[in-house]
């Protein structure tokens, strides 16, 4: 997501059925067989009609991702938070080289000298050095790995 997306307030896209739909499901989603239908059933929607304000969100970047979060590290893989700090002027070109990688999630602008934040899952631990060697690569910036020292859950969800 670029930083002028970043600060583009879209609630006014929004219905109040897509609020309700982000409000009960940030947080839980149905594991069955046919999860959109139950999460219609219980919101007053047909299946189709979920998925399709599923898509539409994601189409219009109200929402920048949905599925599941996985544990990377239990599934034998890599996950750290990097940072990088890049010229204002050159933000938003080099924040889509970022996000071109599928390793990037959760990528951030933050007041601060290392400007760019975001969260890199791998599928091996040694991935996430060879990430970072690959983004340093192609924007010609340093990528600082700030890999964590202590795990503590926060649930945090937003009220749309």
């Amino acid at each position: 997501m670029t930083r002028a997306a970043m600060r583009e307030d879209k609630t006014h896209l929004l219905d109040e059925k897509d609020r309700a739909l982000i409000n009960a499901y940030q947080g839980g989603f149905p594991l069955s067989e046919r999860p959109y239908a139950e999460i219609g059933d219980r919101l007053g929607l047909s299946e189709d009609e979920v998925i399709a304000r599923i898509e539409k969100m994601l189409d219009e970047k109200i929402l920048t991702r949905f599925g599941p979060l996985y544990n990377a590290e239990r599934l034998g893989g890599g996950l750290t938070l990097a940072a990088m700090k890049i010229p204002e002027e050159e933000f938003d070109s080099v924040a889509e080289q970022v996000n071109d990688f599928p390793e990037v999630a959760h990528n951030y602008a933050r007041e601060h000298e290392l400007n760019m934040w975001f969260v890199l899952a791998t599928e091996t631990p040694e991935g996430i050095e060879e990430t970072c060697k690959r983004i340093e690569e192609k924007t010609g910036y340093k990528v600082y790995n700030m890999p964590k020292e202590e795990e503590f859950f926060v649930e945090l969800q937003f009220e749309a």
